[in-house]
């Protein structure tokens, strides 16, 4: 493990009594909504989609044809696992949803019966997988402290990183975004540019993702 990565670990240990409240958020969502968009505070169905659409661009084109390994952290419900379940990239391929809410991973456990998918409840990820999709899971901070927040982000991405073999992508909030609400995480994105090249891989592509607030990141090995 080399000396950045085990800061990065450290940094997501110190982090987790921040994340108390959001985990504690997002657990009355799903008490309360079960397995709809609104559990893990997305606007709609047709907005997470395009999430997706967007998200599904780090797949090598070989690789759209199925016979690999991904990674969701923040999984929620499992909403991208059933997105991807009926395309061909999940021929032969194995998907492993990872979320900090065990009632997140209880509801996507409840719903999904296929032998292809497996569900964790952690703060990391344990396995190497060809690909890593990170969906809206760093944008609810609950008022926390901005560069606080943002070291936990980039250890996360980090260690996520650490566990990638091919691409990873992810997408935030952008600072500029017109309706801002209390509790969520507007982001630079060139912030996270910088960090991902300097600390991640050079191989980057940004999209600005209008009309949606965010934007999304893609880092390739």
């Amino acid at each position: 493990m080399t000396e950045s990565l085990s800061q990065a670990i450290e940094t997501l240990q110190r982090s987790r009594s921040m994340l108390e409240p959001v985990l504690a958020s997002f657990e009355k969502r799903v008490a309360q909504f079960g397995a709809d968009p609104r559990s893990a505070f997305w606007k709609d169905e047709e907005w997470q989609k395009r999430r997706y659409d967007i998200l599904s661009r780090l797949f090598d084109e070989p690789d759209r044809l199925g016979g690999i390994s991904i990674t969701d952290f923040g999984c929620g419900y499992g909403a991208f696992f059933d997105y991807l379940a009926d395309r061909p990239v999940m021929k032969n391929s194995r998907y492993t949803g990872i979320d900090m809410s065990a009632a997140m991973i209880e509801e996507a456990n409840a719903r999904i019966r296929d032998s292809r998918a497996t569900f964790q409840s952690h703060l990391i990820a344990t396995e190497t997988a060809d690909y890593t999709v990170v969906c809206g899971t760093y944008n609810m901070n609950l008022g926390a402290n901005r560069d606080e927040w943002a070291d936990y982000v980039k250890a996360s991405l980090e260690q996520l990183w650490s566990k990638t073999t091919k691409a990873m992508g992810f997408n935030m909030l952008r600072f500029d975004a017109p309706d801002q609400y209390p509790g969520l995480y507007y982001a630079d994105g060139m912030e996270f540019v910088k960090f991902c090249n300097e600390t991640l891989s050079p191989d980057i592509t940004y999209t600005d993702d209008r009309p949606l607030p965010d934007w999304t990141i893609i880092i390739r090995r």
